[in-house]
């Protein structure tokens, strides 16, 4: 177990900002779209203390770091929409669902040009820096690019059922209780199994890497990194 305070220094900033923004862009826009259910419980807030789940923002990702995994992920107390009260429905589901993954390429972005102002950071906390802002970059990328893997309830999920004709839509609505069961197998027991026989079914984890990689590069390009 190769950790330190300094090791989780750079990350839970990067962390607890991105799951943070992702919530609260999701309240904002159903608040915009006509639904304040999260307007009332507070979470049209960048307060982490709103957003934090204490299993999914700290432990989780805390266990994950600390197992030396390479695959790090959080995520916050889910925000309530009353999607009865979205007007236009179908449009509010998809922007509804689209602000947080946007948020989260935003906040890469915001990292990825922070870096040009690194000759400005005083050189004694110019480690950490550099390095909260590498860990902001890729976690939000990460953070944006999962959450649109078309399953709900993932934000991808939602944009799907809102932009799929009804004949599709409501079939693929109605794997929202068992969505994280079905990432699970996906994630987890597909490879374990697929292991015991020589197989590689990795290819949703695999997926992930490649957009994720993908991604990384175009914003790098993008914020003049490369």
């Amino acid at each position: 177990m190769n950790i330190s305070l300094y090791g989780i220094s750079i990350w839970i900033l990067p962390i607890i900002v991105a799951i943070t923004f992702h919530e609260a862009a999701h309240a904002y826009v159903a608040w915009r779209f006509g639904d304040d259910t999260a307007l009332q419980l507070g979470r049209v807030s960048f307060n982490p203390l709103k957003h934090i789940d204490p299993f999914g923002t700290i432990l989780l990702p805390g266990m994950l770091l600390f197992s030396g995994s390479p695959f790090l992920f959080g995520y916050a107390k889910p925000v309530p929409v009353d999607f009865r009260n979205l007007k236009p429905l179908r449009a509010g589901m998809v922007m509804v669902a689209l602000a947080g993954p946007a948020t989260n390429i935003a906040l890469a972005l915001a990292a990825g040009l922070a870096f040009h102002l690194m000759p400005l950071v005083p050189a004694d906390g110019a480690r950490w820096v550099a390095s909260n802002l590498i860990n902001a970059f890729s976690f939000n990328i990460l953070l944006a690019v999962f959450n649109m893997l078309p399953i709900p309830p993932l934000d991808g999920g939602r944009v799907a059922v809102g932009l799929l004709p009804a004949i599709l839509a409501r079939p693929l609505a109605r794997l929202e209780p068992w969505g994280m069961l079905i990432l699970i197998g996906f994630l987890i027991v597909l490879p374990l199994a697929g292991s015991q026989f020589g197989l590689n079914l990795d290819f949703v984890s695999g997926l992930l890497r490649a957009t994720t990689d993908s991604l990384k590069q175009l914003l790098l390009l993008l914020t003049g990194n490369t």
